[in-house]
């Protein structure tokens, strides 16, 4: 074992120590290894809460939630000519991003690919896979812009865990949520929610509202991440992602459509992204997998911007997430007043002054163990 691979395996342990005394988080029973954050609020504090008008976590000033309770009180009084019915009470979130940090360094998914090429002591990694993680690490970690491939990323990911059940693949994921974010104290990547849009998620559902994610990220992955934390306001069949191809232990290379499923076979990760969940995919996925249009979008990029005229083009709103805090995470004033520029129609969400937390408050972020990571990474002299 390595130097690096064994500080990451004790790191590990320590988180899992860590996570499971922390199992009660939620007040609802818990998987083996689980992550979750703390509990938003108590029964009381919720209906405080609510009657202040007021969402928690969110700044008592802020543009955009008082726009959204705006919102909310229009269509849930049924007086009201823009009364909307629960059933067509639809609000599509993104997540990385928008629900869940996406900057520590990055992506959940390209930090999971990472450690399952580099440092899974369990799995050789081809040459290929290898190389491109290992490029992909010290580019996030370096703030640079990802390694050309042939290959997508998510189509790497989708190889690297090709053979695995996907009972197999979910608790893998598990397990990695138990690890530390890197560039954060006191937080592990399962802990990585946005409290105040948890908050907002938890306040719609009580309004009526069918809440659902929309991804790029792989849906089963997503579906393990919001386990525990999400999952009691956002059922697991309403989770919308990308799609990696399955296949039966048994299937021989057969055609899903010419081979049956028997006693003996075990659905297994075949090894192939199907298609990504990006940009105008999320409005056809939403037309497939909803078939209603949403009346309220959240998102955070240009992946998002479709959907959300999507909804915005059926009567609905939409509110777009500006990575603008660079102090308490990984923001870019630069990049959030770009995005916001592209944002016609829709209203924006300053993280940095509508935000009264981001993580919680005991989370610190940490660019000495962000620094201290990259340095370990960079080329020798």
């Amino acid at each position: 074992m390595t130097k690096r691979a064994k500080v990451i395996a004790g790191i590990l342990c320590i988180g899992l120590i860590v996570l499971a005394a922390a199992a009660v988080a939620y007040g609802k029973p818990q998987k083996a290894a689980d992550s979750t954050s703390e509990e938003l609020l108590t029964g009381d504090e919720q209906a405080d809460a609510s009657d202040s008008g007021t969402i928690a976590y969110w700044n008592e000033d802020s543009p955009a939630m008082l726009s959204i309770l705006a919102y909310v009180e229009e269509v849930t009084e049924e007086s009201s000519e823009h009364y909307v019915p629960p059933e067509d009470r639809i609000a599509v979130f993104d997540f990385d991003g928008t629900l869940y940090g996406e900057l520590f360094p990055s992506y959940f998914d390209h930090c999971l690919l990472i450690h399952r090429a580099l440092y899974d002591e369990s799995y050789e990694a081809p040459e290929e896979l290898r190389d491109y993680a290992a490029a992909l690490e010290y580019a996030h970690l370096h703030r640079e812009p990802e390694p050309d491939s042939d290959k997508s990323t998510a189509q790497l990911a989708a190889e690297a865990f090709a053979g695995m059940t996907v009972e197999e693949y979910r608790e893998y994921v598990r397990a990695f949520m138990a690890s530390p974010a890197v560039g954060f104290e006191e937080m592990t990547y399962g802990e990585g929610f946005y409290k105040p849009m948890t908050a907002l998620v938890q306040y719609l559902a009580e309004h009526d509202f069918k809440v659902f994610i929309s991804s790029g990220s792989e849906r089963a992955m997503v579906r393990e991440l919001i386990e525990g934390t999400l999952d009691e306001w956002i059922p697991s069949e309403h989770v919308i992602g990308s799609t990696f191809s399955l296949e039966a232990t048994g299937q021989g290379g057969k055609a899903g459509r010419s081979y049956s499923y028997t006693a003996e076979d075990q659905v297994i990760m075949e090894g192939n992204l199907i298609s990504k969940n990006q940009k105008t995919n999320k409005v056809f996925t939403i037309v497939d997998e909803i078939g209603k249009p949403p009346v309220l979008v959240f998102g955070n990029s240009s992946g998002d911007l479709a959907m959300a005229q999507y909804a915005i083009q059926h009567g609905g709103k939409a509110y777009m997430l500006l990575c603008d805090d660079e102090e308490r995470d990984y923001g870019d004033v630069g990049t959030a007043e770009k995005f916001a520029a592209s944002c016609t129609g829709m209203e924006t969400v300053s993280m940095k002054k509508e935000f009264a937390t981001i993580y919680g408050e005991e989370v610190v972020k940490s660019e000495s163990g962000l620094l201290q990571e990259a340095e370990e990474l960079a080329p020798a002299a």
